[in-house]
């Protein structure tokens, strides 16, 4: 541990659980990094992971967004692309589209795509699939309802997933956002991941929540957020 992180994490009582906006107020006062650090929410799920019918996944809406720009680019066809176009991706092609991403340029950050050309852009799963850009149904990011999609991901819909140990990671905006912005998204957040429950999930399905700023400690957040 360095001594920055040392310094700060005696301000966090690893032994309390503290409200919501308790540790909001703590990851801020703890994030002493010379840029903008993200502040990210990691919920513990009482799931089995091996599971496939207990995997925990889906998009929420964060009311105030993440705080940075996500480049989205979209995959279509005729008409769609003009869609596409007017609600403000920043990249619309489709077999010019693939041809570049098969080259590696992957100059995006999220990728959708038109259910019609997922056959299409198989021939590009292995470039896009280990950096976590192949558009998939459950993440949202294949649709017919492109300017929709992109519209709610530039105003900050995120993706969730559980990871091989069962918990979630997901950035819920920056440490310079107002703390009741943050507040706020954290609440959409684990609104939503509650809803997401699995039906073959039995006992306690929120084994912990906890917040923290990208270069500061933990700070264990009550479940009733």
């Amino acid at each position: 541990m360095s001594k920055r992180l040392e310094e700060v994490s005696k301000l966090v009582d690893k032994n309390k659980v503290y409200t919501v906006e308790e540790a909001v107020s703590l990851v801020k006062e703890t994030a002493k990094a010379k840029f903008d650090e993200t502040v990210e929410v990691h919920i513990r799920l009482g799931i089995d992971p091996k599971q496939s019918d207990q995997i925990v996944r889906g998009t929420v809406s964060l009311p105030h967004g993440i705080g940075r720009t996500r480049k989205i680019a979209v995959l279509v066809k005729g008409e769609k692309q003009k869609e596409a176009q007017t609600v403000g991706a920043d990249i619309v092609g489709s077999d010019d589209l693939i041809e570049e991403i098969s080259k590696g340029k992957l100059d995006f950050d999220i990728l959708v795509a038109t259910p019609d050309i997922m056959r299409d852009l198989s021939k590009v799963a292995k470039v896009l699939g280990p950096k976590g850009l192949m558009p998939n149904p459950k993440a949202g990011t294949v649709t017919f309802e492109i300017g929709k999609t992109v519209a709610e991901l530039k105003k900050g819909r995120v993706e969730y997933k559980n990871d091989s140990f069962g918990i979630i990671h997901v950035p819920v905006g920056k440490v310079s956002f107002d703390k009741e912005k943050l507040v706020g998204n954290i609440k959409a957040l684990v609104e939503v991941v509650i809803k997401a429950k699995p039906s073959s999930s039995k006992g306690q399905y929120i084994k912990s929540i906890s917040i923290s700023s990208t270069m500061g400690p933990g700070i264990f957040v009550d479940q009733r957020a």
